[in-house]
């Protein structure tokens, strides 16, 4: 009776859960079955082997009820998602999301089509440079502090990392005849780390060689590409500085784009954002 009404029971599970409920209440601690096995000793000597027979024969009965029932449960689950989650190839492709560009890029590639608006080309060089072409080719003294540890990372001996994309302009004029009009974008490393300065960063440079090219045409240059980069209404301003490779030699200002000249904490109440020189 025991095994007629667990395969009754057994054949209507339909998960998992059930299942386990049902071994747990037929061959459990406190199961029917497993209270026969204790009550053997009770029995007399003559009755006890054909009674553990019965019992035992009823246990693997209830076990072999489970394990099928298992398996159909397992197959009746995959059916059921296979069949939801069919694909039906009637229905339209799913629009697939692409990521956007990083700040970066983005002003990298203005940048770049500014200046190629203005009839430059685009060269590229390797973060890696030598010691000849970031410093020595450049013009800066030998105890000049920029080539010191403190300011540069050097790989090993007369390699380093690039402290600025002035070492494309030298392999530029290497490869290239005059005239020739170049801008030079690319990430910088120097040993600089706090609130205005970064380790990594990206510079871009401009390189003309002509007859007849003058300071204003550097000037005029550098204005239009204020407007087109920043917009018609932010002005600049060029200042005389020193820089030991170049003569004469400037730097370029654009009125701060957060105050409009007023003053504030990023411009440090000047007015005036440094943009190169």
């Amino acid at each position: 009776q025991i095994v007629e009404q667990a395969s009754q029971e057994i054949a209507a599970a339909e998960n998992e859960h059930q299942l386990n409920l049902l071994k747990s209440k037929y061959l459990g601690k406190k199961s029917t079955l497993n209270g026969m096995m204790k009550k053997i000793g009770t029995l007399p000597p003559e009755q006890r082997p054909e009674f553990g027979q019965k019992v035992n024969k009823a246990k693997k009965r209830v076990e072999k009820l489970l394990e099928g029932q298992a398996e159909k449960v397992k197959e009746a689950a995959y059916r059921k998602a296979v069949t939801q989650e069919a694909i039906d190839l009637t229905m339209p492709g799913r629009k697939t999301n692409f990521g956007s560009l990083h700040p970066i890029t983005k002003v990298w590639r203005e940048l770049e089509d500014i200046f190629m608006s203005l009839g430059f080309e685009v060269a590229e060089g390797n973060d890696i440079e030598d010691e000849f072409h970031n410093f020595d080719a450049l013009n800066p003294p030998p105890d000049h502090p920029a080539r010191e540890l403190s300011d540069t990372f050097y790989i090993k001996d007369d390699v380093l990392l690039r402290t600025q994309t002035s070492t494309v302009q030298i392999r530029v004029m290497q490869s290239h005849k005059p005239p020739m009009r170049f801008i030079s974008p690319g990430r910088c490393y120097r040993n600089d780390n706090d609130a205005s300065h970064s380790p990594a960063f990206h510079q871009v440079e401009a390189l003309v060689v002509d007859e007849g090219i003058t300071f204003a045409d550097l000037r005029d240059i550098l204005n239009i590409f204020v407007k087109k980069m920043f917009g018609p209404h932010i002005e600049s301003r060029i200042r005389p500085h020193f820089f030991p490779f170049t003569e004469p030699s400037a730097e370029i200002d654009i009125v701060c784009v957060n105050c409009r000249g007023k003053g504030c904490h990023i411009c440090k109440n000047s007015g005036w954002l440094g943009m190169g020189g």
